[in-house]
């Protein structure tokens, strides 16, 4: 009894955890899985609390909304959620993934590195819709899906397909591709979108492919008519210059040092003539580095607009398809986000973000953000990150209407017709907007001419009406597409 008595407090401890232990083993008490669920239980990571929020296998590397379901890419495996629910739907082993088509029609392919081939995936299900054994790259987007055979390194066919489509629309011929051309969506000679911290590159899903393409292929520029494959150039740059297919237009981008500064100037021409179209001096695309004038990087800019640093230090938004001035910043102004359609700027106090209309002198809308704030422009919402304390928000991009404010650190990783996906590290969950509207916001006003708003490039570089199908016609269904 006197040796019961003196065990002391780390004495009653020890006995305790071995009394559990015996007992867990031997199967008559177990409270360890309730231990562990109580430690590992999720918190909500937003406030209010999402629609659903699921943890994943591991961190994705994108998520994409596609149709009525979420596409989550890991490091080497692909999953697919409900939107409504997020409830699993499947799972494979995948070194990469990429959604390809609209809201209507979306399909999903994977592949393996340094492995040919591909296959498209029903998101909903999960079944093989169409397989490829022998392309070495694939790019996707809204109304198209490319993909490179190469018989030898100087040989290869570039191929266009529907989303669902089992024939293909047309085949170009391209002396080889770029080593770095493969997997999926390798990089080619276009614009460079402006980041913003907390909101993923990817955010806006898959766009509608340009009028025009430039591949790069050993030292030259391929550039590919997507309407018809034809190849309408093919260009070797100059030792100052940089090519970038933007708007319909090729563009050469010099820059020379003179006088300890680097010297800029703009050329941008008719693929299908090769006559000079526009040109500007003295505009920086921001191509080159800080070392030096040497070009290693695309434009800034999105879809048919570049983003330019004048002399004085403004930005501006320039119209790739004839140069004109779609937006100049004030002095001290920063912008933050631009599409065909709009522009999103903070202010010279860095208190207020403005909403812009691009090709005419309307401010949309404007509310108060911090100095720290990032943007995004998606064809369903614009987003606003704010820090201390930390915001996700999401605003009708032609009204500045709330359509989500969310008190949260996680990061808006894909946003869709009726709301958004948003994660911190394995667990993903969806907002819906405005209480679970489906319909999204009206992309613009009317229709018109080629470009931003009322005045630039259409997909096709030639009037058309565009109506509430945004500039690409990225909100409305491709009438090509009878497979889907």
């Amino acid at each position: 009894m006197c040796g019961v008595k003196g065990l002391g407090v780390r004495g009653w401890l020890l006995l305790g955890l071995v009394t559990v232990v015996v007992l867990a083993a031997t199967g008559v008490w177990n409270p360890f899985p309730g231990m562990w669920d109580w430690i590992d239980r999720r918190k909500p990571i937003s406030e209010p609390d999402v629609v659903w929020q699921e943890r994943i296998g591991g961190t994705p590397k994108s998520v994409t909304i596609a149709g009525d379901t979420v596409v989550v890419e890991q490091r080497t495996r692909v999953e697919a959620r409900s939107l409504a629910t997020g409830t699993q739907l499947w799972e494979r082993k995948a070194d990469w993934a990429a959604v390809a088509g609209g809201t209507r029609d979306p399909v999903v392919a994977v592949g393996k590195l340094l492995v040919k081939g591909y296959e498209l995936l029903d998101p909903t299900t999960g079944a093989v819709r169409r397989r490829d054994d022998d392309a070495v790259a694939v790019w996707t987007y809204r109304n198209m899906l490319l993909d490179a055979h190469c018989l030898e390194p100087t040989d290869c066919t570039l191929t266009a397909w529907d989303p669902r489509g089992t024939r293909p629309l047309w085949t170009a011929f391209l002396p080889g591709v770029s080593t770095g051309l493969f997997a999926d969506n390798p990089n080619l000679l276009g614009t460079r979108r402006l980041t913003a911290p907390r909101i993923d590159g990817g955010v806006a899903g898959p766009e509608s492919v340009p009028p025009l393409l430039g591949f790069p292929v050993d030292g030259r520029v391929h550039v590919v008519d997507t309407a018809t494959g034809r190849v309408v150039q093919n260009v070797e740059p100059g030792r100052d210059e940089r090519l970038a297919v933007i708007g319909g237009r090729m563009l050469r981008i010099t820059a020379v040092s003179r006088d300890g500064t680097c010297q800029y100037a703009i050329s941008a021409r008719d693929p299908a003539t090769g006559q000079e179209a526009w040109r500007k001096a003295g505009v920086n695309l921001r191509t080159a580095d800080s070392g030096g004038c040497a070009q290693r990087e695309d434009p800034q800019g999105a879809r048919n607009v570049l983003i330019g640093v004048a002399p004085d230090g403004r930005e501006a938004v320039i119209d790739g398809y004839d140069g004109r001035l779609l937006l100049v910043d004030a002095e001290g102004e920063k912008l933050l986000a631009v599409d065909d359609r709009y522009a999103l700027v903070r202010t010279a106090d860095k208190r207020t973000v403005v909403g812009r209309e691009l090709g005419v002198d309307r401010v949309r809308w404007n509310r108060p953000a911090g100095g720290k704030a990032g943007a995004a422009l998606t064809p369903y919402a614009a987003v606003v990150t704010e820090e201390k304390p930390n915001r996700l928000i999401a605003l009708d991009p032609r009204t500045g209407r709330e359509l989500a404010v969310l008190r949260t650190s996680a990061n808006a990783l894909a946003v869709g017709p009726g709301g958004m996906i948003i994660g911190e590290g394995r667990e993903i969950g969806y907002v819906r907007f405005g209480g679970g509207g489906s319909e999204p916001p009206p992309p613009r006003d009317g229709g018109g001419a080629p470009g931003p708003g009322d005045t630039g490039a259409d997909t096709g570089g030639a009037p058309g009406d565009q109506g509430d199908c945004g500039p690409k016609r990225e909100l409305c269904p491709d009438p090509r597409n009878k497979d889907g």
